[in-house]
């Protein structure tokens, strides 16, 4: 049976008179009583500049801070994804030793503030980790096409060692969390289909990639949804340590300009549109994936 179409009532027509006229008051009051000079016009070259040198247009330090951080947002989510769902699958496992290690770690990862977790890797795990992998080395020894294409999918060069230790310290940060989804999918499909696999001569691990996952990623994915969506507001937490995503370029530029009230009102709206159109991403995949199941 068809779920019903929601209608519009009475009730919703008097919440929706309430806020527009919310709205317009706190319009009002900042109009008339909050003594400032607004200007505008400046915002959109705060995305892009013209060169006359080149003769080309480039991106502006908002432009250059909201790709970022959609680079952090995909690379990020990836990685979180691919360790979160190794550390749920850990907390499963057959092995004692593996699910105490899987705790452990998600267990002091949740009960860390992420400030104090970002500064603690930042500074005592990413100082020893960025010279073993000697990044530098390997750029200075890389081709024109691999440069161009490492530029397009991680950012300026001289900035990927930086870019790479807040990735890194994100991702890690998030998969504790994604775990803990992972595992609660796995462990909602019901024990009849682990029962039904062993029926068919399956091992644990065919029974987990061939008839678990698949039912179980339908649970997973309004959770995931959130949490990817979060990941990307968490990351303006790693502009603390100089990474130049949205939220590091916009203090840049409200300091820089005076124009403080119009740059973090954009970078909201670009926080807000960046979310959104992943929430409504998300939303269409999910209902994509119930037609299934």
């Amino acid at each position: 049976m068809p779920p019903r179409r929601p209608r519009f009532r009475q009730l919703d027509l008097l919440i929706l008179v309430a806020v527009l006229a919310l709205i317009s008051y706190i319009l009002y009051r900042v109009q008339f009583h909050f003594h400032y000079n607004w200007n505008w016009q400046l915002i959109p070259s705060y995305f892009a500049r013209y060169e006359p040198g080149s003769g080309n247009w480039v991106l502006n330090l908002l432009g250059q801070g909201f790709l970022m951080t959609v680079r952090l947002a995909i690379w990020g989510g990836l990685l979180a994804a691919l360790t979160g769902g190794a550390l749920g699958v850990c907390r499963v496992a057959h092995s004692l030793f593996l699910r105490l290690l899987s705790l452990t770690y998600i267990g002091l990862i949740r009960n860390t503030p992420p400030l104090v977790f970002i500064f603690i890797f930042y500074f005592f795990i990413s100082s020893q980790l960025m010279p073993l992998l000697d990044i530098e080395s390997w750029i200075a020894d890389a081709g024109p096409g691999t440069l161009k294409g490492l530029t397009f999918l991680f950012g300026p060069l001289e900035l990927l060692p930086n870019f790479l230790s807040g990735l890194i310290c994100l991702a890690l940060f998030e998969s504790a969390y994604v775990s803990e989804i992972i595992r609660a999918g796995i462990e909602a499909v019901p024990q009849g289909q682990w029962e039904a696999a062993r029926a068919l001569g399956m091992h644990s691990g065919q029974a987990m990639s061939k008839i678990v996952l698949p039912q179980a990623l339908a649970k997973m994915v309004p959770p995931l949804a959130g949490q990817f969506i979060s990941l990307i507001k968490d990351s303006s937490l790693i502009s603390l340590i100089s990474i130049q995503e949205l939220t590091f370029t916009g203090t840049e530029l409200a300091v820089s300009s005076g124009r403080v009230f119009e740059v973090w009102l954009t970078v909201g709206v670009l926080y807000f549109v960046l979310c959104f159109g992943l929430a409504r991403l998300f939303g269409r995949l999910e209902r994509r994936l119930s037609r299934y199941h």
